[in-house]
């Protein structure tokens, strides 16, 4: 087999091998390009690159069955897969059939380079274990195309085949529980329970019996024993959403858990031995409450293993009407009725709220229309009355006004003979808006990246370009 330092392109869409190669050569990366997977089979019988980056649908072989090939053939030869049809089943079926990568489109192309360059090592660094190539269970349903989402549906893939521990950060209502689920389903212990426990919502003097059940007569009103949340888990995954207000003295006992697996019910004498992974979940800054002495420094290192951060859904609004879609065909099926349509200015209204309650206050909202609204559209009138503000009516104004008064500098610019006006218009523009989405983050940049659409390599590039003090 003659080993060839190129990376293979393909896609049937010219475009895209057009780009990947001009940014690929500028890094003095060799590249050869494909319109099929089919060519590149041929070629594989007698050439192997070091890289291989694919499109999933194609005419003839897709992407997947490209993979599946070269894993079997060439198992140590990474490959990065790339759609336009991102969702969470063609993450995880890409991660668990051994690609190296998964890039939806349309990316970023320093991140591409920067992906390369990771596989470009891997390539040389020689064999390693090879990935499942079990199928996709079933999952819940996660909607969301926007980069945000991605790097969940990524991290989703990446633990398909892991045991490890797992901290879900987010506001309210952004989705935490479905994806614990989603973890569960794609793990090990998928066909073991899936155990959720809102710590929140249990008083605080019964939360102990809760995780750990207790004996009979344990205390007052303990008639029989009770089995707890953490032996119901066994085996399985025990879900524990808003730990950051678990009192301080269960913070002990469940420390004492993760690091030994062992506990005693409430009012036991006998270690009880239990396997069970732990995904927990908050709103609050778990980090903060650490310094303020709420929340133990080595529970919240023994939960923050590996980080999943939810996005809010205001800053990804693309993903506002298909959700709002998804709900309400959910919910016309619930009645055994036809799902109702969104108009045009009911979808703007939409996507112009800061939705407090997020995907929560999202689904509600859907609900509420679906069976309030007279008629089978849904217009801006049969919305909720908190969602039509004029806070709203001032955003809309604000935006035109903004355009306008763009406008006018531009025909007074060109008035004056001036020259190269996107030149000056276009770096304080840019700059604006970098400084605007790292107040925004308090200055995280993987965030504002995603609020303003780039990856986070643009944005380093951006700021050193426009040289910015952040």
């Amino acid at each position: 087999m003659n080993k060839q330092n190129e990376v293979w392109i393909v896609d049937d869409d010219r475009a895209i091998r057009w780009v990947l190669e001009r940014a690929l050569e500028r890094e003095q990366i060799a590249t050869r390009s494909f319109d099929s997977a089919d060519k590149v089979l041929g070629r594989l019988a007698k050439f192997e690159p070091e890289v291989i980056i694919t499109d999933i649908r194609m005419p003839g072989t897709d992407g997947f069955g490209l993979l599946r090939h070269v894993q079997d053939a060439h198992p140590n030869l990474p490959v990065i897969i790339m759609t336009a049809y991102a969702d969470l089943d063609r993450a995880v079926a890409a991660f668990r059939g051994g690609a190296f990568e998964y890039m939806p489109k349309p990316f970023d192309v320093d991140d591409v380079v920067a992906i390369v360059r990771r596989a470009l090592r891997k390539s040389q660094e020689g064999p390693a274990a090879a990935a499942s190539a079990d199928d996709v269970a079933e999952v819940p349903e996660i909607i969301g195309s926007s980069p945000a989402m991605q790097e969940v549906f990524r991290a989703i893939g990446r633990l398909a085949n892991s045991n490890m521990t797992v901290l879900l950060t987010g506001e309210s209502g952004s989705g935490k529980e479905l994806v614990a689920r989603a973890l569960q389903r794609h793990s090990p212990r998928a066909q073991m329970p899936f155990i959720a426990l809102n710590t929140a919502a249990i008083p605080r003097d019964l939360l102990e019996s809760e995780l750990f059940g207790h004996e009979r007569g344990a205390f007052t009103g303990a008639a029989a024993q009770r089995i707890g949340r953490f032996e119901q888990a066994n085996r399985g995954t025990l879900f524990l959403d808003e730990i950051g207000d678990m009192p301080a003295e269960l913070q002990t006992r469940l420390l004492r858990v993760l690091a030994d697996g062992e506990f005693y019910r409430v009012g036991g004498t006998e270690p009880i031995k239990v396997d069970v992974r732990v995904i927990a979940a908050t709103h609050q800054h778990l980090e903060e409450r650490v310094r303020a002495g709420t929340f133990r420094e080595d529970l919240f290192h023994r939960l923050n293993v590996i980080r999943l951060e939810l996005p809010p859904l205001r800053s990804r609004p693309d993903d506002i009407e298909p959700l709002a879609d998804h709900f309400l065909r959910t919910t016309a099926l619930e009645l055994g009725v036809e799902p109702k349509r969104l108009t045009p200015r009911a979808t703007t209204v939409l996507r112009a709220y800061a939705w407090p309650g997020n995907v929560r206050q999202l689904e509600n909202v859907c609900r509420r229309v679906m069976i309030m609204a007279p008629s089978r559209e849904i217009d801006v009138d049969d919305l909720p009355a908190e969602l039509i503000t004029d806070e709203h009516n001032s955003v809309t104004d604000g935006e035109e006004d903004w355009e306008g008064a763009l406008r006018r500098w531009a025909e007074r610019r060109l008035r004056q003979s001036q020259e190269g006006i996107l030149d000056e218009a276009l770096p304080r523009f840019e700059t604006t808006m970098i400084h605007v989405a790292l107040n925004s983050t308090r200055g995280r940049r993987q965030e504002a990246a995603r609020l303003l659409g780039w990856g986070r390599n643009t944005l380093t590039r951006k700021i050193k370009e426009l040289d910015l003090d952040v």
